[in-house]
């Protein structure tokens, strides 16, 4: 067996159906159209939920709902990712949890939730944290401070003071 002796297996293979090529063919005269009307011409195409000139369903349904452009939602963050990502005493930001990947966008803000154990002291500054958050960082003798998100992505202190 060689390669100029390969075939393909019988049905396999199938000729594409020739309409319209008289009435031997099986499919002549109106070539599998039916009669007449627009759906039988050349070039006709009918745009997505089209109802024949009825007016189509997704105009007769209400617009609802509203979508506020500068809405995000907070990008949630649990104490074992953050006992396992930062050495004792360190300062955790959003800006090092998205360098590190932890988060993926800083746009809304970090919320804290309490999920695992904090086995070391941190300096935690996030937009938002849970109460079992808050009790289990200070149980751990680090400081949790809740800093606002400023809308070039930059946290300040919510209460205006300054570092």
């Amino acid at each position: 067996m060689e390669l100029h002796g390969l075939k393909s297996a019988p049905g396999a293979r199938k000729n594409k159906k020739r309409v319209a090529r008289g009435h031997g063919s099986g499919s002549g005269k109106t070539a599998g159209r039916g009669h007449k009307g627009q759906k039988s011409r050349s070039g006709f195409s009918m745009p997505a939920g089209f109802e024949g000139g009825q007016m189509p369903l997704h105009r007769r349904l209400p617009k609802r709902g509203f979508h506020h452009r500068k809405r995000h939602s907070m990008a949630e963050i649990n104490l074992d990712v953050v006992d396992g990502a930062f050495r004792q005493g360190e300062e955790v930001t959003v800006d090092k949890l998205r360098e590190l990947g932890i988060v993926k966008t800083a746009v809304g803000g970090v919320k804290l939730l309490g999920r695992g154990e904090l086995t070391k002291p941190l300096n935690l500054k996030v937009q938002a944290a849970s109460a079992t958050a808050r009790a289990k960082v200070e149980k751990a003798g680090g400081v949790l401070e809740i800093v606002q998100m400023v809308s070039d992505n930059v946290a300040e202190k919510k209460d205006g003071a300054a570092d």
